[in-house]
């Protein structure tokens, strides 16, 4: 398997979840500015990271789409909950709000020029963004107010939650009195797997 990543990025939660199940794997960085290149459209058409290249000639894009399939191909890492069907949804129902709905109001954020032309009113934005974001947070304390992980087991999704904490701290998103998510952030950055992923992608 080859991971096609960019350092930091969401891609980062497949790269602690390649370390977690132990499979033999590869990376290849991708330069931001390659990846509307056309060799890279070839991997992923969307223009995007990650992308998980198999030997057999198959690229798996999306993360949601790749994390899934690391589950299955690890079931003895239990990365889903603990396999029954209930905690399977479990915690797909968490790696799908943080995909979406957390990820996504990071948007505004980083690129606030794609919402509104007038730069002017870009700090305005970026400010209306980093209070929406302040109200998942508050969600995602809550939810490990009594445990240690999202759905009371590691999962992928904890991987993901880990990658976007990082980017919250470094965008400045208000986190304080959110003691659950410190912990929670403090044991991840313990985590051999997390530290292994962070040291390759040199960040």
């Amino acid at each position: 398997m080859k991971l096609y990543y960019i350092p930091g990025a969401c891609s980062m939660a497949d790269h602690i979840v390649l370390e977690w199940i132990g499979k033999p794997y590869e990376t290849q960085e991708v330069a931001r500015e390659a990846l509307r290149s056309p060799d890279y459209l070839k991997i992923n058409p969307s223009g995007q990271v990650p992308a998980l290249a198999m030997e057999e000639d198959w690229v798996l894009t999306e993360n949601v789409a790749i994390l899934n399939y690391l589950m299955d191909l690890s079931p003895e890492a239990k990365l889903d909950g603990q396999g029954s069907p209930r905690e399977r949804a479990e915690v797909n129902r968490w790696l799908c709000y943080l995909n979406v709905d957390v990820h996504g109001a990071f948007k505004p954020l980083f690129r606030p020029q794609r919402f509104i032309a007038d730069e002017s009113q870009h700090a305005a934005v970026q400010d209306m963004a980093r209070q929406h974001l302040r109200t998942h947070f508050e969600r995602l304390n809550a939810q490990l107010a009594d445990r240690e992980w999202l759905t009371g087991h590691r999962s992928v999704a904890d991987a993901y939650l880990f990658v976007v904490l990082r980017w919250a701290k470094r965008m400045q998103v208000a986190l304080g009195g959110l003691a659950h998510l410190d912990a929670f952030f403090a044991r991840m950055e313990t985590d051999a797997g997390v530290q292994a992923a962070m040291k390759a992608e040199g960040v």
